[in-house]
């Protein structure tokens, strides 16, 4: 990461997204441990820390930002005080939900910044040709999100009965990144202040502005459940990105 104040180009500074209480990953936990899935191992490294580490060292990153649950925020810096030093990581405290954690790391992103990615930490498997796709889209269109075809059919199910099946042309599932032009990503937070969204671009389009898709691979999952550990380990394996373990 480019940490000195001189402008070569366009900044960026990215949103890694952790303050989410892991209600179905701990469920899902048959050890019964509550913790939160950002926090899992994944060959003795955790997961937020792979997510993190594929911005660390772009030169068009220029500010790392990870919001982290109130119940988590002491433990988080007396555990992780080397990483947070070494990747020049800032720590903001998340709040009740997901758009309210995300308004307060906006609050502290630079003005000399150009663009602003959000990510969640339990994407771990996201590619660096990922990340150059959706950041180059960013800058031509302004806003533009990761995301795949859905491929399988859908079926809309109520207390357990199919009531219909959907069709799934056009439908995509959105992923993270998702990165949009510093004015756009605010003021779509600005216009959006009593709006509940689990998603950056929905707010973004509620504000009115197109937000692109770029294509990407269904690899680059959302760590939901504890079996998600191990299909991204293998996923990661195959990056040849789990060098860095404890």
């Amino acid at each position: 990461m480019d940490t000195n104040n001189e402008k070569k180009s366009e900044f960026f500074s990215v949103i890694i997204v952790a303050a989410g209480k892991s209600r179905r990953f701990i469920e899902t936990n048959s050890s019964k441990l509550a913790v939160k899935k950002a926090f899992a191992p994944i060959n003795r490294k955790p997961v937020w820390l792979y997510s993190v580490e594929k911005f660390f060292d772009r030169d068009d990153v220029s500010q790392l930002i990870i919001v982290v649950s109130p119940d988590d925020l002491t433990w988080f810096f007396q555990f992780y005080r080397d990483e947070i030093d070494r990747m020049f990581l800032l720590v903001v405290e998340g709040g009740k939900e997901r758009v309210d954690s995300v308004r307060k790391a906006l609050s502290i992103v630079r003005r000399d910044i150009d663009f602003i990615a959000v990510h969640d930490a339990a994407r771990p498997c996201v590619s660096n040709a990922e990340i150059d796709a959706v950041f180059r889209q960013a800058r031509i269109d302004g806003a533009a999100m990761l995301a795949t075809p859905i491929v399988g059919t859908i079926k809309r199910v109520i207390d357990g009965r199919i009531v219909e099946t959907v069709n799934r042309e056009n439908l995509w599932e959105a992923q993270t990144p998702q990165v949009f032009r510093r004015d756009i990503l605010i003021k779509a937070y600005e216009s959006s202040e009593h709006i509940d969204s689990t998603d950056d671009a929905q707010l973004a389009e509620n504000a009115g502005y197109a937000v692109s898709v770029v294509p990407a691979e269904r690899s680059n999952i959302k760590i939901t459940t504890q079996t998600d550990l191990t299909l991204a380990e293998t996923i990661l394996f195959r990056q040849n990105d789990s060098i860095l373990v404890y």
